[in-house]
């Protein structure tokens, strides 16, 4: 298998995380792509210009970081981070969807900021900023329930560090601060090899 990413993609981080965490880096060669550039011969490869992009064993591509961290998560036939059918986890699939949400708009801060000074919406970035508060004094009340224990890990947990890692290197800043509990439960996921490995400089 072949996954394309950029190494500032929080989503494509998300993915190689699949790959180190369910042990697949014998079968998925991580290739970087050009996007954003004029007449990038990714373009050929994926039209939208978008990562993450797995090519699976039969040369099929797929976008969209929800569905290729599913289908590698289910490769080996066994799913550690994703539920399945009637027996979903639906209280995990609304913490991740929550943590996806505080992700997103972090990455629409990034965006924003790397505009040229004149063409940034103050609008956006202190909305954004706003967001990422309120969904941070959430999850510090929320990393304190069994659902986000440290130990047995879902894409909730993935996807949560990824976000306060972004935001604190890339982003509006450390999101942990004044929030102890958050702080804690970051520092022990963040301690984990495939966050260690994958880590945005």
């Amino acid at each position: 298998m072949q996954l394309y990413v950029t190494y500032t993609s929080p989503y494509a981080r998300l993915a190689r995380i699949l790959v180190l965490e369910k042990q697949l880096a014998d079968r998925v060669t991580i290739l970087e792509a050009k996007t954003r550039t004029v007449g990038s011969p990714y373009y050929q490869i994926n039209p939208s210009g978008r990562v993450p992009y797995l090519i699976d064993d039969h040369g099929v591509g797929m976008e969209d970081s929800q569905l290729i961290c599913a289908y590698l998560d289910a490769v080996d036939g066994a799913p550690r981070f994703h539920g399945s059918g009637a027996n979903a986890d639906w209280r995990s699939a609304k913490l991740e969807a929550t943590a996806r949400s505080m992700l997103d708009g972090i990455s629409v801060w990034v965006r924003e900021i790397n505009r040229p000074e004149t063409e940034r919406s103050p609008t956006v970035l202190a909305h954004e900023v706003a967001r990422s508060e309120r969904l941070a004094d959430h999850f510090e009340a929320v990393v304190a329930e069994p659902a986000m224990a440290v130990g047995p890990r879902s894409m909730a947990h993935l996807i949560l560090a990824v976000a306060l890692e972004t935001a604190h290197r890339r982003g509006p800043g450390d999101l942990t601060r004044g929030r102890p509990r958050l702080a804690a439960w970051l520092a022990a996921l963040s301690a984990l090899p495939a966050l260690r490995a994958t880590a945005i400089r």
